[in-house]
């Protein structure tokens, strides 16, 4: 049974009226697959098998949130499911197979099929020993969660809940059908799951799941990189990541897979006055997510602006100096910052486009600062925007994002300024097209102009010309040949 939760202050009377609304909403929800999902259970019934929606589409289908990817458990043996599969389904994969598992597809319709599972785990490795079961009871008692514990019968439309998960879904609470901490003994990944649910769902975690996880965060140790990175990615992409992250942090596993965030959390003595880097960064992440929904209401999660977001100041800590004057200084905290970014996102097994993105965000994050009290040039303008590059939209949000103070007229002062910083990108790219930033001549003219082969040289001239351009802005062609000949006379090079 379920543990109460004393973070949900939801009346009886409430808890009754969202379980009537869950019944609706998966009656709806099934009629709406019923076509796929009966013709399916018809086979299976035929063939003297039973079969079960369950785990997440029963979840989702009391959500009102049931996507095409149906997940199925039946007491038949893979062999047994594939030939019942065969001749129904377009296409069938069996790479899931040792575990039990097919997946089909049939009319815009995924369809995964799992044979009930009895399953045992040494608790050294997160590897199960696979074994099958007969009967549904068996098979719920070993999912992770409560609300991904409850079944539904088919083609009878037989509602199957052992462990209440329906009075948890309408409760919001996340808990487990075991006891958590046998759960997690099993499978400690499924800690960084209830994180992950409590970010997708805007759940809350049970007290004694919370317990469960504080005691055993260390067993997270079993789990492989690629796999803790999947979770953490899911969890950042979900609807309520803060409430993720704060889970992690309040538990002890962000020490183990994400330490550089519960490092934020300096102390503030009286004396030097300065905001907590952890609650600022965390107020960063939602900025910038409400940024993003603003610019593409139904646009993917951006997975690199939220990574930024989180890690923008992690190089805080290490950089943090008390001036004798009373103040607190960072200097260089974002170089800092992203050479610690790239490390922990390298160790987390991100694909390097990813660590490369966020790594030159939190680099890029402060320059903007210097810009604040107006005296820019065009110059500056434009080498920011280079820098930049295809992160400058990004760039925008995340800087956005960071101009987070209590001071009301400060904070409309910075925003106000970054308004003048685009307007000015706005003019200058209108005039001189800046994301296509090239020298005036490229690499072929060089040679021509300078008698030269393909080699060091040439990169160094159209370097020394890019910079130029930057700095001046186009030139004509006249003054870029005469700017190259310039250059290449101080190099002592002979120009034909």
């Amino acid at each position: 049974m379920s543990s109460p939760s004393h973070h949900d202050p939801a009346s009886s009377a409430e808890l009754q009226a969202r379980e009537r609304q869950a019944q609706r909403n998966a009656v709806v929800e099934l009629v709406r697959v019923a076509p796929i999902a009966e013709e399916l259970a018809e086979r299976f019934a035929a063939a003297g098998h039973r079969l079960f929606l369950v785990g997440g589409s029963v979840r989702d289908a009391l959500l009102g949130r049931l996507g095409t990817d149906l997940d199925f458990t039946t007491e038949a043996r893979p062999e047994q499911v594939r030939e019942l599969l065969n001749g129904w389904a377009e296409t069938i994969w069996d790479t899931g197979i040792e575990f039990g598992t097919l997946g089909a597809y049939r009319h815009g319709t995924t369809v995964e099929i799992t044979t009930f599972r009895a399953d045992t785990y040494d608790r050294v490795s997160r590897n199960p020993d696979v074994a099958f079961g007969d009967s549904i009871d068996g098979d719920l008692v070993r999912r992770d969660f409560t609300v991904n514990a409850m079944a539904i019968e088919l083609p009878s439309r037989t509602f199957i809940d052992r462990h209440d998960g329906m009075a948890d879904l309408a409760a919001r609470r996340l808990d487990t059908p075991a006891a958590p901490e046998d759960s997690f003994a099993d499978d400690p990944l499924r800690m960084l799951r209830a994180a992950r649910f409590v970010s997708q769902l805007g759940f809350t975690a049970s007290d004694r799941v919370v317990q469960a996880m504080t005691d055993m965060a260390a067993e997270i140790a079993r789990i492989t990189p690629e796999r803790v990175q999947v979770e953490l990615s899911k969890l950042l992409c979900g609807e309520f990541p803060r409430r993720g992250v704060e889970l992690l942090v309040e538990t002890g596993l962000a020490d183990h897979v994400l330490p550089e965030v519960p490092a934020m959390k300096l102390e503030i003595d009286e004396h030097h006055q300065h905001k907590d880097v952890y609650s600022h960064s965390l107020t960063v992440l939602d900025q910038a997510i409400d940024l993003e929904r603003a610019a593409d209401p139904e646009g993917e999660p951006d997975l690199v602006l939220r990574l930024a977001a989180l890690l923008h100041d992690i190089g805080k800590p290490g950089t943090r100096r008390f001036e004798s004057g009373g103040g607190v200084s960072f200097h260089h905290h974002e170089v800092v910052g992203a050479k610690m970014a790239r490390k922990r996102l390298r160790a987390l097994r991100y694909p390097k486009d990813v660590i490369n993105q966020v790594a030159d965000l939190v680099f890029l994050h402060l320059r903007f600062h210097g810009y604040s009290d107006g005296q820019w040039t065009d110059s500056a303008v434009r080498r920011y925007v280079n820098d930049a590059g295809p992160l400058l939209p990004r760039l925008h949000k995340l800087v956005r994002a960071d101009c987070t103070t209590r001071n009301k007229r400060k904070a409309a002062g910075l925003q106000r300024a970054y308004d003048d910083l685009e307007e000015r990108i706005a003019r200058i790219e209108a005039a001189e097209d800046l994301a296509k930033v090239r020298p005036d001549l490229d690499g072929n003219e060089i040679m021509r102009l300078l008698g030269v082969e393909p080699g060091p040289v040439v990169g160094k001239a159209w370097k020394h010309l890019k910079e130029l351009r930057l700095d001046r802005g186009p030139m004509s062609h006249e003054e870029a040949v005469e700017e190259l000949h310039k250059w290449a006379r101080d190099q002592g090079i002979d120009v034909p």
